[in-house]
């Protein structure tokens, strides 16, 4: 046999390696190299593929046999190859093998039989977790589903122009960890905007910048949970990735109705609720004034807090914008805004105004959530609004999504006049009452290219719905797909 011939046994489970040389008419084993062990389980073991460091001590033989145990490679009941055998293909002392055999046994990992070797213990194999597949995101020729600005006037020039200087003028500090709170210059021109803007009367101490809402609502509620509430109650209709955050949280949830006037105040329960008081998502009716103060009024009363959801505040089209509920009683309202809808959610900027005895535990859910949001964001967003480019894109967007929508209603008007168009004085979205099932409607919209939501979608018991209602959409596509997008809609409507 040639000196550098080698022999590969392919063995179940794994891969023995073996080196042969003829010397003076002998053919000799050498061991395996360094990193790639084996056995030859002589002895009617099993063959065994064991990755060593060099120091080949029963630490790393532990190691070894351990992992191959628990991801499977090693099945319940294989047996094991003798410690002499074991030792004398991985070229160590047999007391080595013997000594890492008897610890796996100690620790349940492997059992030995008397007359029948060392067996791996019929419960010790943990196999891989498998792969979870999640379901991608619905793609749309035409996607008229509610929720989203139209992402192509993110003002990419300006935001630009923003973060340079921002990253010019940046200390060295601000690139380290910091306020869990977020950038101060962030918090100082958030708290002079939201106070021209929607009325908050915000203190920068009291403002703390978020990774999203999602991330808002999510302290929140262990905040709320912190100071021993156990329930936070939401209004019927709205997003369910609420509903499942705060349960996420270990609190339950409670339903408060919806009618023409908003959320119903009467019999509010929880240490919290969570109210769209500007725009009801997704009916679209703002809070009644009798019902704010009523709101206001309850949670003095009873020592909850109410928590302001204004999602997109800044868009109200035919009537002056109704100011933040938060102005009302700042003790008991927390303001949550975010610039998913003014400026893109793929920002991840939500920023919350709490009231003094929430500051300490969401600060402290945020410290071991994340410590703090992404710093250079923060600094670009504060640079963005303080050099007036926030106020000037969101009037631009105002002006945008206007048109937006009087072109939605004109087109209804004309090709699907039996069909009722509610919520329009301000967002993003529309709620169509349709003749016939929604569901059929939406599901037919979608096999023909055309995303819409139905109201049941948004229920907190999503059963067959006693409104007949779709919801679009009309800031969500761009520019050069609205039309068709309308037209379609049209079509699926049946007219």
């Amino acid at each position: 046999m040639h000196p550098a011939d080698r022999k590969l046994h392919i063995g179940p489970p794994a891969l023995v390696y073996k080196r042969w040389i003829h010397v003076a008419g002998q053919d000799r084993v050498l061991r395996p190299p360094a990193g790639i062990r084996s056995s030859s389980m002589e002895d009617g073991g099993a063959d065994l593929h064991l990755e060593l460091t060099a120091a080949r001590g029963r630490g790393d033989l532990v190691r070894a046999l351990h992992e191959s145990i628990r991801s499977g490679r090693l099945a319940a009941g294989t047996r094991l190859p003798s410690s002499r055998s074991l030792a004398r293909d991985l070229g160590i002392a047999r007391n080595t093998v013997a000594d890492a055999y008897g610890q796996l046994v100690a620790e349940g990992w492997l059992t030995a039989r008397q007359g029948s070797g060392t067996v791996v213990a019929s419960r010790a194999a943990v196999p891989p977790s498998p792969v979870v597949s999640l379901p991608e995101a619905r793609s749309f020729r035409y996607d008229l589903t509610p929720g989203s600005p139209d992402v192509a006037t993110f003002p990419r020039t300006e935001w630009l122009a923003a973060a340079r200087k921002a990253l010019t003028a940046a200390p060295n500090e601000a690139f380290g960890l910091g306020d869990p709170r977020g950038r101060i210059e962030l918090r100082r021109v958030l708290a002079d905007y939201l106070a021209r803007a929607r009325g908050v009367r915000a203190d920068p101490e009291r403002i703390l910048i978020c990774s999203g809402y999602v991330q808002a609502l999510s302290l929140l509620s262990e905040a709320i949970k912190a100071l021993g509430g156990t329930t936070i109650a939401v209004e019927e209709f709205g997003y369910g990735l609420h509903r499942d955050v705060i349960r996420a949280r270990g609190l339950d949830v409670a339903a408060v109705p919806v009618d023409e006037l908003g959320a119903q105040t009467a019999g509010l329960t929880g240490q919290g609720v969570l109210l769209t008081p500007a725009h009801q998502m997704p009916t679209g009716v703002p809070l009644a004034p009798e019902r704010r103060t009523a709101a206001v009024e309850w949670a003095r009363e009873s020592g909850a807090v109410l928590l302001e959801d204004d999602y997109d505040g800044e868009f109200r089209y035919d009537r002056q914008a109704v100011g933040a509920l938060q102005a009302l009683d700042p003790e008991r309202v927390v303001y949550t805004g975010t610039a998913s809808k003014s400026l893109a959610p793929g920002l991840r900027l939500a920023w919350m105004v709490l009231p003094q005895r929430l500051i300490e535990p969401v600060v402290a859910a945020k410290r071991t959530a994340d410590f703090q949001t992404a710093t250079l964001e923060q600094l670009v967003l504060a640079e963005f609004i303080a050099s007036g480019h926030y106020d000037r894109h969101v009037r631009r967007s105002r002006l945008h999504y206007r048109r937006r929508r009087d072109r939605l209603v004109e087109l209804l008007a004309v090709r699907a006049p039996t069909v009722e168009v509610a919520g329009i004085s301000a967002g993003l979205h529309v709620l169509l009452d349709v003749p016939g099932d929604a569901e059929d409607m939406v599901t037919r919209a979608a096999r023909q290219g055309l995303g819409l939501a139905t109201l049941t979608t948004y229920h907190f018991n999503p059963t067959p719905a006693t409104r007949q209602a779709v919801i679009v959409g009309y800031g969500t596509p761009p520019d050069h797909a609205y039309p068709g997008a309308l037209d379609l809609l049209c079509q699926v409507l049946g007219v």
